[in-house]
């Protein structure tokens, strides 16, 4: 608790640093479209993974919902750890780092280094890193990018449950809901 006052304080209350890190994720986001499609606006992921943290997974922490919310942004955007942790603090900048993918690095290296590294995260990434994976297959099973085949979304869904399975032990409801969420894996 300690630490979650003193990341809190260092960037806002609660509530405030989380609408703030709402809206300057869709401003980050605001030209993005999932690959689903219908061309969702990239927005909804990051706030379904908020949702799915406080809603199924119970969890309060200002700085964990923020950085759900701001997940994305380093990758996927211009945007910077060093703007994050000067907007939003340290402790948020720190977990969308540890969740953040090096994009000069070939896909496969990505993904494979997802793996390894899950068992590794701090509680905050881990619980992030959960809630993704959650979002993504709900996505994948009932909304999947367009260009994606049969193969892939089973290869994808079987992909998360490694990620995942690296993660157990940080939250028994996301587990669950991503246990849940496996289950649609799609079928031949």
């Amino acid at each position: 608790m300690q630490a979650e006052s003193v990341a809190t304080q260092e960037a806002g209350s609660g509530t405030a640093l989380i609408i703030r890190a709402a809206a300057f994720a869709a401003h980050k986001h605001r030209n993005q479209r999932r690959k689903d499609a219908d061309a969702s606006p990239y927005i909804n992921h990051p706030l379904a993974l908020a949702r799915v943290l406080s809603e199924e997974g119970g969890v309060a922490d200002p700085v964990t919902l923020c950085a759900a919310l701001l997940h994305d942004t380093v990758e996927d955007t211009d945007t910077t750890l060093d703007e994050l942790s000067r907007e939003f603090g340290r402790a948020v900048s720190g977990i969308v780092a540890e969740v953040t993918d090096d994009k000069a690095l070939p896909k496969a290296e990505r993904k494979r280094l997802q793996v390894e590294h899950a068992p590794h995260l701090s509680r905050g990434a881990a619980l992030v890193k959960l809630a993704d994976k959650i979002c993504n297959l709900r996505d994948v099973a009932s909304a999947p990018p367009a260009d994606w085949p049969l193969e892939r979304r089973q290869e994808y869904f079987d992909w998360a449950k490694c990620v995942v399975d690296g993660l157990r032990g940080a939250s028994p409801r996301l587990e669950s809901a991503f246990d849940a969420a496996y289950l649609m894996r799609p079928a031949a």
